[in-house]
């Protein structure tokens, strides 16, 4: 057997640079986020150096945020190409576990190779070491198992063998698919061994889809057959199993409306005369009425997270049929499982029922209903002349300022009021010109995710759309997209504060505090008085603040025409949201409070859980 000795780091950044998938024989690995200290920069360091052609290294500023970033780009990919982060031990290392969470939430791929403390403990404790009194074999990076698909701590070079394509399959498992960590500790990234040549002439990565059994799809068609209200719910493994001609083959073929989920927005054009828009808490009023009416529901790769199922407060009366690669989310709400990725689930699912389409009066009410629901946004969006505009005419603005925003742009956002909005009011007719980030709702996740998705898709627009909460959180990879020249465009939306959760809090009869600047503890000088277009034009950003919708208008062409980052700021009414639409979502309310307020919303709080399905 041929062999060539190298460092547990060489070897491990080989192998990660030979690997190609299926499609032209791409590189599975899009790069390696780097930011480097004493516990990579010699090991893993020396080996991304030698290998810069074949895997690039990017440098970021915050370790969190180029994991986001690296997230995001798997994300644009459709789980089919990803990215590695590597960091040093201690801070660099714990500040990619929220990161990690967000990846695991979301079902996406990342694969993260933070430093370690030393095999040998000869230095023990190493600088940045966080020692357990009770487990000597217990570093930083333990905090990572419960937040990763696969984890492996590397002891001996040699454990590569295994780990490697272990970590490989993990990544591009459709049903296991999630962040994978390997810790590797820094003497054992510079030990060597005799590695098999053969070994970094890895298998061709393939995406392999899952047919169901006929047992699932007759007992699914059972249930379909019977439907003559039936509604899907698309959720993002329509996305990500490539399955949106599928989902508009079955949808026509049958009649049935769609609506859809946060990740599984962008799943049919949303000028399709079945499509109903958004579900759920954020959803649609057509969408919303006709899951209440439903008599079936056909919910295809969602994880029925409670915002899409209004806390288990949706389509109570219906059947529910869950199409899921993933059997823990396919068994969800106790529907009829179908255990198959939703290109082929779909496709045996409307050959098994060839000649049922739903109820004439159904399709009617259903084309009616977005028919209705498009001019509605078309209104709400519409709107130009107003003193201090929300986040409605703020998207209306930015769809304008491009005749082909629909099919061109992709927006990125994650957090506070903007999904929501977003979620009902934006418009796209290509899969992926939707990338918000609300499985784990990330404050932060916006600047960096949409470097990650211009690094992805450089030839799309990238429209960032961040409130002054979650950019004052993290904006450093502002910086990084200038060093790397991935032209962004972020439109920040200045309420002064946390205006989500502001207008939560008084919902529960809580009383304004500690959200908005205006409601908290503050010096003699009062609250700051920000200027985010100076800030970014201190990192070197084009930017410019704007007041009016026309003036935001304006300010689109200019940055759409512009050849580096581009930053604008508007100024926006924290109280005002879309009317229109929305479900309860349960958070609980005090039992006991001497508040009024807050004994009517536990009052309705109670009501409201009564419906809820168990």
């Amino acid at each position: 057997m041929r062999t060539v000795r190298l460092t547990a780091a060489q070897a491990l950044v080989r192998y990660l640079a030979a690997l190609r998938t299926e499609d032209d024989a791409t590189p599975l690995f899009g790069g390696v986020f780097a930011i480097f200290g004493h516990g990579n920069v010699a090991g893993i360091g020396e080996a991304l150096y030698r290998h810069r052609r074949e895997l690039p290294t990017y440098r970021a500023h915050n370790e969190q945020a180029m994991a986001h970033a690296a997230i995001a780009y798997a994300k644009a990919h459709f789980r089919r190409r990803m990215m590695a982060c590597t960091t040093s031990i201690g801070p660099g290392a714990t500040n990619l576990l929220t990161a990690a969470a967000l990846a695991h939430v979301n079902r996406l791929p990342v694969l993260f190779l933070p430093g370690d403390v030393f095999m040998s403990r000869a230095p023990d404790p190493v600088l940045q070491q966080v020692e357990d009194f009770h487990d000597g074999g217990v570093s930083a990076n333990d905090a990572f198992k419960p937040l990763s698909r696969y984890f492996d701590r590397i002891a001996y070079p040699e454990q590569l063998l295994t780990a490697l394509p272990r970590a490989v399959h993990v990544l591009t498992d459709a049903a296991l698919c999630g962040p994978v960590t390997l810790a590797m500790p820094q003497d054992v990234q510079t030990a060597a061994y005799d590695f098999p040549e053969d070994f970094f002439s890895p298998p061709t990565v393939l995406f392999r889809e899952r047919a169901p059994a006929r047992s699932d799809v007759e007992r699914a068609t059972a249930v379909l057959r019977t439907a003559k209200r039936p509604l899907i719910v698309a959720g993002g493994g329509v996305l990500y199993g490539l399955a949106t001609d599928a989902l508009r083959a079955f949808v026509e073929a049958h009649a049935v409306p769609v609506a859809e989920t946060q990740a599984g927005k962008g799943a049919l054009a949303w000028d399709h005369p079945l499509q109903q828009g958004a579900i759920g808490v954020t959803g649609s009023p057509a969408a919303n009425a006709l899951a209440s009416a439903a008599d079936a529901v056909l919910a295809v790769g969602t994880r029925l997270q409670d915002f899409t199922t209004g806390s288990h407060t949706m389509w109570t009366q219906a059947k529910l049929v869950s199409l899921n690669v993933n059997g823990f989310d396919a068994l969800k709400q106790r529907g009829v499982e179908v255990l198959a990725d939703a290109k082929s689930g779909l496709s045996e699912l409307s050959t098994a029922l060839r000649g049922w389409k739903s109820a004439p009066e159904w399709q009617d009410q259903a084309q009616k209903a977005a028919s209705d629901w498009r001019r509605t946004v078309e209104r709400i969006t519409a709107v130009r002349d107003v003193d201090v505009p929300y986040e409605g005419e703020v998207i209306g603005a930015v769809q304008r300022s491009s005749p082909d925003s629909a099919a061109r742009d992709i927006v990125v956002c994650a957090a506070g009021t903007l999904p929501a909005e977003l979620h009902k009011l934006w418009r796209t007719s290509t899969p992926g010109g939707y990338h918000v980030e609300y499985g784990y709702s990330c404050m932060g996740y916006e600047i960096a995710g949409g470097l990650g998705v211009k690094m992805a898709r450089p030839e799309r627009e990238v429209v960032v759309i961040v409130g002054d909460g979650s950019y004052l959180m993290l904006n450093s990879e502002i910086a990084t997209s200038l060093l790397l020249g991935r032209t962004l465009i972020v439109v920040v939306l200045d309420n002064h504060g946390y205006g989500c959760i502001n207008r939560l809090q008084q919902a529960c009869g809580g009383e304004p505090f500690n959200n908005l600047f205006a409601d908290c503890a503050k010096g003699e000088d009062g609250e700051p008085r920000i200027d985010f277009a100076a800030h970014a034009a201190a990192m070197g950003a084009l930017s410019e603040n704007v007041r009016t919708i026309a003036e935001l208008e304006a300010a689109m062409k200019r940055a759409r025409a512009a050849k580096q980052s581009y930053v604008v700021c508007i100024e926006t009414d924290p109280d005002r949201t879309t009317q229109e639409g929305g479900w309860w979502w349960e958070v609980a309310v005090p039992e006991v409070s001497d508040r009024q307020q807050v004994r009517e919303a536990r009052k309705a709080y109670e009501k409201a859980k009564r419906e809820q399905k168990h």
